[in-house]
């Protein structure tokens, strides 16, 4: 099979739930190899959901935030290390190629927000956007499903955190930076590498690295606060470059690093096994073994406090390489609290939006 570029999955295997699996007709594979001929690209699907709900309640402790929310479902960045390819099981898909081809999108998640902030049981929390998949992947730019929410929450003076990989998140520099005066919005950016020879393998349709760096120092220049996330660090991929990586968003505004551990849930292990065959061929057992290394002897790591930190030799040395880092680079020194006095329950729906 040919090597599809621009998606992360090469592979699309099938869904655990299903009690019924199918394979390819090998013999049919063959004759589109002997006439010159590829299989059919995965082409991006956008289908239309319809959820009652948009703020989830997260319960890990592994997680800064206890709530989220998700315009989207998939995505198409086709990060290949990506927790969340495991969810698109449970809406019918396959984690492989389905999860960065299928999105699910929710247009009526404003409304949701809306109705959420107005009921009385809430209390102003922080919000993460998102928990799950990006809020920023290319649909965005049409939809604007991000942008909405993010209105919403001005005009309720309701505190917001936001994480993507994609520069677009400048488009709304205007509300986040009105925000953030008032302490109602901080930004993280995913920050793999900065190499982007190894962002375009491991992140194929995100932001380059550059254009990721100057948004980083656009919305620190807004005055908002925007800390960056090395995640995942994978042995022998990305592990080499934390000190360098620590000195460049230092240099553009960053107000904190942090990091994950890589760990391969679910189905996840056969996704990345296959894309390490193809894309680092001469190091495959290397890095499964030392991520095996991290996480007690196995890749599914599903331990609280463990999964996401690993433990043993190797993690303590990352460990002790981010905290150096910090220290050096002056990263992680002021702490920047959100404001939770400011929300307003009752807001006069027929006044005129601000945007």
């Amino acid at each position: 099979m040919d090597y599809i570029k621009g998606r992360g999955a090469q592979i699309n295997p099938d869904n655990r739930f299903f009690e019924h699996n199918y394979e390819k007709d090998l013999s049919f594979l063959q004759h589109l190899h002997q006439a010159g001929e590829k299989e059919n690209k995965p082409k991006t699907e956008y289908i239309q959901v319809h959820p009652k709900t948009i703020v989830n309640k997260v319960t890990s402790p592994d997680l800064g935030f206890s709530y989220s929310m998700n315009p989207y479902q998939g995505c198409e960045h086709g990060c290949i290390y990506c927790y969340a390819r495991n969810t698109h099981e449970y809406w019918g898909y396959s984690a492989g190629t389905d999860f960065e081809s299928k999105i699910l999108i929710k247009e009526n998640a404003a409304d949701l927000l809306r109705a959420h902030f107005k009921s009385k049981s809430w209390r102003p929390s922080p919000i993460m956007l998102s928990g799950n998949t990006d809020c920023y992947q290319p649909i965005e730019r049409k939809l604007k499903i991000t942008r909405s929410l993010l209105e919403v929450c001005l005009k309720y003076r309701h505190p917001v955190g936001l994480i993507t990989k994609n520069a677009m998140i400048l488009r709304d520099l205007d509300i986040l930076s009105e925000m953030a005066q008032m302490k109602l919005a901080k930004v993280v950016i995913s920050l793999t590498s900065l190499k982007d020879k190894t962002r375009s393998v491991l992140e194929p349709r995100t932001s380059a690295v550059g254009i990721r760096l100057n948004a980083i120092r656009s919305l620190s220049d807004a005055g908002i606060p925007t800390m960056v996330m090395m995640a995942p660090i994978i042995p022998s991929i990305n592990n080499m470059e934390i000190m360098k990586l620590a000195e460049k968003v230092a240099e553009n505004g960053a107000t904190d690093l942090a990091y994950t551990i890589i760990r391969l849930n679910g189905i996840i292990p056969e996704i990345f096994t296959d894309w390490l065959e193809k894309n680092y061929p001469d190091r495959v057992d290397k890095v499964l073994n030392q991520i095996k290394d991290l996480h007690g002897g196995t890749l599914n790591d599903s331990r609280f406090k463990l999964r996401m930190r690993g433990e043993g030799e190797m993690s303590n040395h990352i460990h002790q390489m981010f905290a150096m880092a910090k220290r050096k680079y002056g990263l992680g020194l002021e702490k920047h609290p959100f404001d939770l006095k400011l929300f307003r329950r009752s807001v006069d729906e027929n006044q005129l939006e601000l945007f």
